[in-house]
């Protein structure tokens, strides 16, 4: 009986690569944050998203965008600011249920299409992106 053995491949911490490095770090951040925010502004698909943030996304904005930073692998810019993202905690006045689960994330997949990501990432992304919406919901519908 021949035993086959797999050997992870270990890469260097010294050269091992982010997705916030990959996505191209900050600027590409807050140009996907903008992006999405500027789609839900926008288009009419994505009203009942837009209706649930208020009159104002600036505070949106930033929050996702330092978020994010944090999320791809970069500085942990939410965390320094705000303490632990407590993402559904924070989540919970707001009226969450299928609908804006979808249309945040068909909003977000426009967006990192748009901003130029490859249809392999933006897949990854938007599986990984689900799991996060999907735990928001607060209510049936």
């Amino acid at each position: 009986m021949t035993v086959t053995r797999v050997q992870p491949k270990n890469e260097s911490l010294e050269t091992s690569v982010t997705l916030f490095e990959t996505l191209g770090g900050e600027p590409a951040i807050r140009s996907l944050v903008d992006r999405f925010y500027d789609l839900m502004e926008m288009e009419a698909d994505f009203a009942v998203l837009r209706g649930v943030h208020g009159p104002s996304l600036d505070s949106a904005r930033d929050k996702l965008f330092l978020f994010l930073c944090g999320y791809f692998g970069g500085p942990n810019y939410y965390i320094e600011r705000y303490g632990h993202p407590r993402l559904r905690a924070r989540h919970l006045p707001f009226s969450i249920g299928r609908v804006e689960r979808d249309q945040w994330l068909a909003c977000m997949g426009r967006a990192m299409q748009d901003e130029g990501m490859s249809p392999e990432l933006v897949d990854r992304l938007l599986e990984a992106f689900y799991g996060v919406a999907d735990w928001m919901r607060n209510r049936d519908g």
